[in-house]
């Protein structure tokens, strides 16, 4: 399955040398949550001195830049495939610095949604590549925290089928 990529993106991936690259956005919606949680793969900017953290701003999905930034975390990231018979599906590694965060993960009893945005440094709010309403389906942690986010439960959600009664089978009951 094929993507349409903008000019400035293929520009750059041409390039023998460019300033413009990829980031990661990640998005975590959960009904617990007063405001979703927002995640960067670029160290884009730095918003705070003590503690010392980066961000990236972007408008995607409705945030705003000057409040609401996307903040930086160290991962690894395992991005959604192009297969057609496979569900996109999307896995984030984080080394665990925190307690807090198994707390937070273990305080859920129902699934997270989670987007995933592909955009570029030069344009950080307009996405190349995008997944939306994929579902926390696990997360793992030990000396590492793994989240995977899939749209398979969702294709999995069982369809109400057709009652058998005399009505829509008659044939059955003779």
């Amino acid at each position: 399955m094929s993507r349409n990529l903008s000019l400035n993106v293929r520009k750059s991936i041409d390039a023998a040398y460019s300033d413009e690259f990829p980031i990661v956005l990640i998005e975590f919606n959960h009904a617990s949550l007063a405001k979703p949680i927002r995640l960067s793969t670029d160290p884009t900017e730095r918003i705070s001195d003590d503690p010392i953290r980066y961000a990236t701003r972007s408008r995607w999905r409705g945030a705003d830049p000057a409040t609401e930034p996307f903040l930086f975390v160290a991962a690894g990231l395992e991005m959604p495939g192009d297969q057609e018979d496979a569900p996109a599906a999307f896995q984030i590694t984080v080394d665990l610095f925190d307690a807090e965060l198994v707390k937070l993960l273990r305080s859920f009893n129902r699934r997270a949604t989670a987007n995933l945005a592909l955009v570029w440094s030069s344009d950080p709010s307009s996405p190349e590549q995008q997944w939306l309403g994929l579902e926390a389906t696990s997360s793992k942690w030990g000396a590492q925290v793994v989240i995977t986010s899939s749209r398979k439960p969702i294709e999995e959600e069982a369809a109400p089928m057709d009652i058998i009664g005399k009505q829509r089978f008659p044939g059955l009951f003779r």
